[in-house]
């Protein structure tokens, strides 16, 4: 496993122990150039920073056929303007901003296998969403996917 992050002393300390965990701190999501190896499962939990800046150099490391697991956070994806306070309440707007996310899939070499709802809304009433990606040669979007987010949005 490699736990990458752009500040340090986060991981527990369990985690950081384990041999099997490759640590790396005070690296930049967005200027990731090379991993110590190619990862086969991608999981994606940022804040302050939106998925579709933080992930697709990760994704472009790991290995052919990886999966992603997405954490989105529509007040890191969304303006300012729409998330006052840090909180998007605006039903549309999280719809808006999880659509745009899982449009920019094929982007990356990767199809939509899924959305949910994290079930854990945050303190001042944030919600989150979790987008499965599979990587494909030829990627495209299923035709229920908006289906799926107006589902995950409600």
């Amino acid at each position: 496993m490699i736990a990458l992050d752009v500040g340090h002393g986060q991981l527990h300390p369990r985690l950081r122990a384990d041999p099997r965990v490759t640590v790396l701190e005070r690296v930049n999501a967005r200027e990731l150039r090379e991993l110590p190896f190619a990862p086969e499962l991608v999981t994606c939990d940022v804040s302050f920073i939106g998925v579709r800046t933080a992930l697709p150099p990760a994704l472009a490391l790991a290995a052919p056929g990886w999966q992603a697991l997405v954490l989105v956070k529509p007040q890191f994806e969304a303006g300012r303007a729409e998330s006052p306070k840090g909180v998007v309440r605006d039903p549309a707007v999280r719809r808006r901003v999880l659509s745009e996310v899982a449009r920019a899939a094929p982007e990356w070499g990767a199809e939509v296998a899924g959305v949910v709802d994290s079930g854990l809304p945050g303190p001042k009433g944030n919600r989150e969403f979790f987008l499965h990606l599979v990587n494909r040669e030829r990627p495209e979007n299923p035709d229920e996917l908006e289906r799926w987010i107006e589902d995950a949005t409600r």
